[in-house]
């Protein structure tokens, strides 16, 4: 936060991390669209694939940590507060760790069917 260029940086690992979003929400819309219905066992026989469960941990993480990357500009350029901003942040870096956890924890859980 505090170095001279940290916002170059964090600008080009955000802006790698739409891109790579771009391809993996294309891939996740038209592969929930193509599953005959939405039901648990259909979605946990696509998720059987190693390839749908690896894209699905990609989405999840890569998804998760643009967020996490976006809030923390926010919380950087919206609150004046150094101690407010620092709480923020760490809040929002430990929410985002959290959530993709639990995605990738249910992911593997559906995978394999436990």
């Amino acid at each position: 936060m505090s170095n001279k260029h940290g916002g170059t940086g964090h600008y080009w690992v955000q802006s790698l991390t739409a891109v790579a979003l771009v391809p993996l929400t294309i891939w996740f819309c038209f592969s929930i669209a193509s599953l005959p219905q939405m039901s648990h066992a259909n979605l946990s026989a696509w998720m059987n694939s190693p390839f749908n469960a690896a894209m699905m941990i990609l989405v999840i993480t890569v998804g998760l940590y643009h967020a996490k990357l976006g809030l923390q500009v926010i919380a950087e350029d919206y609150i004046s507060n150094r101690s407010t901003r620092v709480i923020t942040i760490a809040s929002v870096t430990m929410i985002c760790a959290l959530f993709a956890v639990i995605g990738v924890v249910s992911v593997l859980k559906l995978s394999f069917g436990a």
